[in-house]
């Protein structure tokens, strides 16, 4: 059943296709400290702009609407919700914020995820945090109304066992190094997906999780990028891929690589998504002379010009010799030397 086992590797053999992403992602991660330092004021407005993205899309993937103008005040918390719908938005910016604020001291045990679930109806009168009780079917509704099962899960006695041992699995085979993290986020994902712990609600707390174990392993471009809003934009290979990977999955014998590509995928897209909106806000008129400005304001000790550079994407080496000159003239900074090498150091 489960994909953490001494058969992971054979489930997920590392293709070429895969481990340029895995390549991809690991240049994001060491570019993303530095986007995150850049206009500030405009990352804040990304922010705001994807939260309300991520509660939107997440619940319109499970037929969960409600009015734009709705779910901005909700989000914002200018609002109390008017009905069902309104009070799972609710339920879910709140498990979100959650993510966004104290990921980093969030242990993933069965106790966390079931406070998410109780959290994510908690404004509803279903009583959330607690495991099925009954078989539920994951099953595709076709336009003449016919439905389709397209996985049956374990049964409802099993869902203790098999969520503690997803917990256990996922954190030996992250501490044991034997393969990069990122590869075991979308196995936990398709785990829990198999599983179907809840009796509703899974897909919401599928993509919420993927986000608390991307922030874990040093992926946090879902602060400034709706995960949600592209994987609703690409619903179709959503359900494709989770549906190729599952089969197999009760009998063991399954194939994470469609699954796993599509949502390593969607981040390496969230990524450039996030350094696009970078580079757009960074062309804006005087925005390169002030990052320029705000390295040398916090720069430490001696520092070269292309030191300056490194930390401005889009800017010119030019343009930082130029303020270096004028900072220079105003006496903030010094030149320690002469040349392309030289070394400045601040003197305020």
């Amino acid at each position: 059943m489960l994909s953490f086992d001494d058969h992971f590797t054979d489930r997920l053999p590392l293709s070429h296709r895969l481990t340029r992403t895995l390549c991809t992602l690991h240049e994001y991660r060491g570019k993303e400290a530095l986007f995150r330092q850049q206009i500030p004021q405009a990352l804040e407005t990304l922010r705001q702009s994807a939260v309300i993205q991520s509660v939107e899309s997440s619940n319109r993937i499970e037929g969960i609407v409600a009015k734009r103008g709705r779910v901005k005040a909700i989000v914002q918390d200018k609002s109390r919700p008017r009905d069902r719908s309104e009070a799972e938005i609710a339920g879910y910016r709140e498990v979100l914020d959650i993510i966004h604020t104290s990921h980093a001291g969030i242990g993933l045990t069965n106790g966390v995820v079931k406070q998410f679930h109780r959290q994510l109806f908690a404004k509803t009168d279903e009583a959330g945090g607690t495991w099925k009780t009954a078989p539920n079917l994951i099953q595709r509704r076709h336009p003449d109304g016919t439905q389709e099962t397209r996985f049956a899960p374990p049964p409802p006695h099993l869902t203790e066992s098999l969520m503690t041992d997803l917990q256990t699995g996922f954190r030996q085979l992250v501490a044991g190094h034997e393969i990069d993290p990122l590869l075991a986020v979308p196995a936990y994902v398709l785990d829990f997906l198999c599983i179907h712990p809840f009796r509703d609600g899974n897909g919401r707390m599928a993509r919420l999780l993927t986000l608390l174990l991307l922030y874990q392993q040093g992926y946090g471009v879902g602060r400034f990028i709706s995960l949600e809003k592209i994987i609703e934009g690409s619903k179709e290979s959503y359900y494709d891929t989770l549906h190729a990977s599952s089969q197999g999955w009760n009998e063991g014998d399954h194939d994470l690589t469609p699954w796993t590509e599509y949502l390593l995928g969607t981040i390496v897209d969230a990524y450039r998504r996030f350094e696009k909106r970078v580079s757009e806000t960074t062309r804006v008129r005087g925005a390169k002379t002030r990052l320029i400005e705000a390295a040398i304001e916090g720069a430490f000790g001696d520092f070269s010009a292309q030191d300056i550079l490194a930390q401005c994407p889009g800017a010119s080496l030019d343009l930082v010799r130029r303020i270096l000159k004028r900072e220079k003239a105003l006496g903030n900074v010094k030149s320690l030397g002469t040349g392309r090498a030289a070394q400045w150091q601040k003197t305020r």
